[in-house]
């Protein structure tokens, strides 16, 4: 029986790959019909779609614990801040005090810039995946109790549309972008669904 891999250990496995060139792209949904057995094709979409929600670009947020981290390496956010009732820090030091509308230049500082959106914050408590198997993050995704109450259509929409999920493709300067386009992502969950949204185990 296989060990499932913590999506924490598979980001710096992602690293790695990703030091000398950008992430190869994803396989699209017709890659996996050789797969004749629609729960395991269904699994096996997910777990390519789960090299964006493994990525760092998607970890930071989605940290064990209530406060962020930051790089390719996940280490401790600068400054150390952590989320109070809500997502979005707490007073006197919330996410929006650095975190502008949109990704900033940072010259003359240890990175090259500020990554930003107009509705920057952490993650619900609910949706915490630094430390989880690809199968946790998928009962997870599903959860609606956990999941902000969301249907699978709305699943489908948020991760493969929303700008704020579209932001890991476009991070600006000193970042490696998630795998693939944010639309082969989408498709990836999309076509994860249609075939029974199956998880990994």
């Amino acid at each position: 029986m296989k060990t499932p891999i913590p999506a924490s250990l598979l980001a710096l496995f992602w690293t790695a790959a990703c030091a000398a060139q950008a992430p190869e792209p994803l396989k699209p949904p017709a890659a996996f019909r050789g797969i004749q057995d629609r729960n395991e094709r269904s699994a096996a979409m997910f777990v390519e779609a789960g090299r964006v929600i493994a990525s760092p670009r998607c970890l930071n947020c989605h940290p064990a614990l209530r406060a962020p981290t930051q790089g390719d390496d996940l280490h401790p956010h600068v400054p150390p801040i952590t989320a109070a009732e809500t997502p979005l820090g707490k007073p006197g030091l919330l996410c929006m005090a650095c975190h502008q509308a949109k990704t900033v230049p940072a010259a003359g500082t240890n990175f090259r810039s500020i990554p930003g959106h107009a509705h920057w914050s952490l993650a619900p408590a609910s949706m915490a995946w630094q430390g989880r198997t690809l199968g946790e993050i998928c009962e997870q995704i599903k959860d609606t109790s956990r999941n902000g109450g969301r249907n699978l259509k709305q699943i489908s929409e948020h991760m493969g549309k929303d700008s704020l999920v579209g932001w890991a493709w476009h991070p600006g300067p000193g970042r490696v972008p998630a795998p693939g386009t944010q639309d082969a992502f989408g498709r990836l969950i999309q076509a994860w669904i249609d075939d029974g949204a199956a998880c990994p185990r």
